[in-house]
């Protein structure tokens, strides 16, 4: 479910082997990846890989509430709203409702967002697409943002965070640290709101007594 752009045939991989070759390959050779994984016009495959992640991500905080009022698992520091405290067919239907609705209209606005903000710096810059495919791709290390540590929210979401800022500069050919200040925003939107990442952060602000 991505397209390799060095695939000799032109064609697309697509099922769960894809998908995990691309998360793979996001995390172990971003840059390598943003230069030949993202293409022009491509963004199906991304949006499928964001709602992948944000599906495990959900599916794992919804978990983590049923083991804790089992007693065999504890929330950790969060209180863990949306769907972890749902009855099953609740949860099914808010979570095709994150994964079908919310999720591509966060995606696509932060995109218009970034693609305004690149106005003035980007004179050879990239299409909207690539940006929502840099921003879905950047996703992979939120994977495990679910889970009930403020320590690996506050890695995975700045892991998160510093690939899509990667990926900016690459798409759209500017230096890493203007691709820092014109996406700091919808890196906050995506990474700090959308997977709680200032959250965490909060919490361990708090937790060292700051």
């Amino acid at each position: 479910m991505t397209q390799w752009v060095e695939n000799p045939t032109g064609g697309r991989d697509r099922g769960p082997v894809a998908l995990v070759r691309a998360w793979v390959e996001i995390l172990s050779r971003p840059r390598r990846f943003f230069r030949t994984g993202v293409a022009p016009g491509d963004q199906a495959p991304g949006l499928v890989f964001a709602a992948t992640v944000v599906l495990f991500e959900e599916v794992s905080r919804y978990a983590v509430v049923k083991l804790a009022q089992r007693g065999l698992l504890s929330t950790g520091p969060f209180d863990y709203p949306a769907i972890g405290g749902f009855s099953p067919g609740v949860a099914v239907l808010a979570l095709f409702a994150i994964l079908v609705f919310v999720t591509p209209a966060t995606v696509h606005l932060t995109a218009a967002l970034q693609t305004l903000l690149l106005l003035p710096v980007a004179s050879d810059r990239g299409g909207v697409s690539e940006t929502v495919q840099v921003m879905c791709y950047a996703m992979a290390p939120c994977l495990l943002a679910g889970l009930p540590s403020a320590e690996v929210r506050v890695l995975v979401t700045a892991w998160g965070a510093g690939l899509y800022l990667l990926g900016t500069a690459v798409i759209h050919n500017i230096r890493l640290p203007v691709a820092a200040i014109v996406g700091a925003i919808p890196a906050a939107i995506i990474f700090g709101y959308g997977f709680r990442g200032f959250q965490a952060l909060s919490v361990l602000v708090a937790d060292y007594g700051f």
